[in-house]
């Protein structure tokens, strides 16, 4: 059998899916091509379009996948966090993610691939932890019709921000910890 005709058995989406997120780790999303992908998967270029339309298909995919492991670990984070520190934890959580898996990370939110809907609803999902979490500690903290939405964007940007930032800044892993620091003196009664 010729090396491109190889007989596949298994779930070879889900290992093409693999097999695109260690080439974008690797080598960034202008390396990852699909003739390249199908090379490295053992398949034709054209047994790709079997499982996906197109490239930009193949990696919202890979895209919702990234965000369904982000709520994952968000809602890990929130679970460790201890009492009062919640909001923290997500931030802090969202952070390490960020920089645990920057080419994941800079792929989820890729202008072409977080308009695609898989990946619209996954994000939605990620967030979703971060707005419950908002709606508990207002709760907590008895506060009367406090503006959720804004509070949730909020901390939403701080983290986001703090992960585009730290890999130029000398504080690098540490600048969500300074951030946090910052937002709590800034609003502190």
């Amino acid at each position: 059998m010729s090396e491109g005709r190889r007989y596949h058995v298994g779930d070879l989406p889900g290992r093409l899916i693999r097999e695109a997120r260690e080439m974008l780790e690797e080598g960034g999303l202008k390396q990852l091509n699909l003739r390249a992908l199908a090379a490295r998967a053992g398949i034709t270029a054209g047994s790709m379009y079997h499982h996906y339309d197109s490239k930009t298909a193949l990696l919202a995919e890979l895209a919702a996948g990234g965000f369904k492991e982000l709520r994952r670990d968000l809602e890990r984070a929130d679970h460790d966090a201890g009492e009062g520190r919640r909001l923290r934890g997500w931030a802090v959580g969202y952070f390490q993610f960020a920089r645990r898996e920057p080419a994941l990370f800079g792929l989820m939110f890729d202008p072409e691939i977080a308009e695609q809907p898989q990946v619209v609803e996954a994000r939605a999902a990620a967030l979703a932890v971060l707005h419950r979490i908002v709606t508990e500690v207002a709760t907590v903290q008895g506060r009367v019709d406090p503006p959720l939405r804004h509070i949730t964007l909020a901390v939403w940007a701080a983290a986001h921000g703090a992960a585009d930032l730290a890999p130029s800044t000398p504080e690098g892993g540490e600048l969500i910890e300074d951030v946090i620091a910052g937002l709590e003196t800034l609003f502190r009664p």
